[in-house]
């Protein structure tokens, strides 16, 4: 056997592992180990291989999530970019309305800016003024994150691997444009159960959610799966991620945006 077919095989190895831990609602250990080199490549080609078996299910995929855009978790993870992972359609829940708690191993939850494009971002590289072009509106978001990988005791490549740590997400139902809307100066805070629980500002998002969206956009723009018109990209966190139990209330205002609950059944 060649060393790319070895290397392969634990690639899927990798993915049916962290699959299985999905399915079984039990979390696995961390998959680093497994993996020939931590690089980020190693956990993107883990990434891509279970989502083309979602894809080959049916899944429709609606957007894209961008993770480690605050600059006191890149040091933590010894990185200076972010990652990302795919959304899908099944894993979006309405404002204010039941999100089943029993779909998740580990749930978190933190507040964002999702951007919702009106066209394609395809090639590049792309500036700031593309993208702004590009995005249609702008909502509020509450992404629940999640790790397949027990005890959140994750890497760069472990996190990568299982699609950014993805989980759900509830977006508001109010669009805004981003004619005069500063993004980096818009306060957010987020409540659970009507308690302050977390707090920031657009700015914590690599310095302004438009950067972190150049920087996605730059990285899928000649790859299969670029930006497309209608995708939600999920910019980054805000503040701080808040752990999520049965029958948890959260509220995120971000201002100049508005507002998004999150409710754990």
């Amino acid at each position: 056997m060649s060393e790319w077919s070895e290397a392969t095989d634990v690639l899927t190895e990798v993915a049916d592992r962290l699959l299985e831990a999905a399915r079984s609602g039990k979390p696995c250990p961390p998959v680093r180990e497994m993996l020939p080199d931590h690089g980020a490549w190693t956990g993107y080609a883990v990434q891509e291989i279970n989502t083309r078996r979602a894809l080959a299910e049916g899944r429709r995929p609606v957007g894209r999530k961008i993770g480690l855009t605050a600059p006191a978790v890149q040091r933590q993870f010894g990185v200076d970019q972010p990652d990302f992972g795919v959304l899908f359609a099944d894993m979006a829940y309405l404002d204010g309305l039941p999100v089943p708690t029993g779909r998740f191993l580990q749930p978190r939850a933190e507040a964002e800016i999702a951007l919702v494009l009106g066209s394609d971002l395809v090639g590049g590289p792309f500036t700031v003024a593309d993208v702004i072009r590009a995005v249609d509106f702008v909502l509020p978001a509450i992404e629940i994150v999640d790790s397949r990988i027990a005890g959140w005791d994750i890497t760069l490549v472990d996190t990568v691997a299982d699609n950014a740590s993805s989980g759900a997400f509830v977006l508001g139902n109010t669009p805004v444009g981003l004619r005069g809307l500063d993004l980096r100066l818009a306060g957010m805070t987020m409540t659970r159960n009507g308690q302050e629980v977390s707090t920031g500002a657009g700015a914590a998002c690599l310095g302004h959610p438009l950067n972190a969206a150049v920087w996605l956009a730059d990285a899928l723009g000649r790859t299969d799966f670029p930006l497309r018109a209608g995708d939600v990209v999920l910019t980054g966190a805000l503040g701080p991620m808040v752990p999520a139990e049965p029958g948890d209330v959260f509220e995120a205002h971000i201002d100049g945006v508005g507002s998004v609950r999150a409710v754990f059944a």
